[in-house]
């Protein structure tokens, strides 16, 4: 079942329909991040009877394929750009250290706890984003020599925990980060957000793999579908320039907000009940 057969008791729609979702947030992805936000739905909603770590690990696989190629298509179009990819190096190697971490320390901790802090992270920043209409706009790199590497393993640290602690929004915080600290422009920094984020993914990857919770069948269809969608969207952004991606930026950090406030006040609701 995990390999090869169908599973007998899901419709014959499933895949094609998990297969379009995960072109979809590849798309997405590849472009500013967030793609999340569209295919760990799909995959809950169409495979409801499989438990959440599988549905994890199963959407992990696709997630993976689509970063890696649009990663490629970035350091592709970006050739000449000035970016210390050595401290991007460390920062993804620091990342999947503590995404690892992150991992681990769910079942000790609420994740409901998070969502008010990153729902307030984002709605901050959305407004300077907006606020500040060159931001992100002009490459100019303003941290050198071990002021940037520290700064490279603090953030790896801090992302690469939370995405292996609750994971929404990582691709988004990402480049919010590598433009706001390292002063790149939206294109340099989704290119090294697509290293960190290989990184997290590889190791929350190797843990699903490694506890059998992967359903190839469904994993290795929408792996393909989201490479497609990856490297359109990586070739869409690097055509259109900074300025496109900025407002899709917004777009995709609002979509997080509407969804994370919802979760929220629902949790709120039911904590007053």
């Amino acid at each position: 079942m995990l390999f090869t057969k169908m599973p007998l008791s899901d419709p014959s729609y499933t895949l094609p329909l998990l297969c379009a979702a995960s072109l979809l947030a590849g798309l997405i992805d590849g472009m500013v991040g967030g793609g999340g936000l569209i295919q760990l739905p799909a995959l809950l909603l169409l495979l409801p009877k499989v438990p959440v770590p599988t549905v994890l690990g199963t959407g992990k696989v696709a997630s993976l394929a689509g970063t890696s190629a649009s990663a490629f298509r970035y350091l592709r179009g970006l050739a000449g750009v000035s970016i210390n990819w050595r401290t991007v190096a460390v920062a993804a190697v620091v990342a999947g250290c503590f995404a690892l971490l992150g991992a681990r320390a769910v079942s000790g901790l609420n994740k409901d706890l998070v969502k008010p802090l990153v729902l307030a992270l984002l709605v901050l920043m959305a407004a300077y984003t907006f606020w500040r209409k060159d931001f992100g706009s002009l490459h100019a790199p303003r941290l050198h020599g071990r002021r940037e590497l520290w700064t490279g393993i603090a953030l790896g640290a801090g992302i690469g925990f939370y995405d292996g602690f609750f994971g929404p929004g990582t691709g988004s915080l990402l480049l919010f980060a590598f433009v706001g600290l390292f002063g790149y422009d939206f294109l340099a920094a989704s290119a090294s957000a697509k290293v960190v984020n290989i990184a997290t993914n590889i190791t929350g990857l190797a843990y699903f793999i490694s506890t059998g919770q992967v359903l190839y069948y469904y994993a290795l269809p929408m792996a393909a579908c989201n490479v497609l969608g990856s490297s359109l969207g990586a070739r869409l952004a690097l055509r259109r320039g900074t300025g496109f991606v900025r407002v899709l930026f917004l777009v995709v950090v609002s979509a997080f907000i509407l969804k994370l406030g919802w979760e929220t006040w629902q949790t709120m609701g039911a904590a007053r009940g």
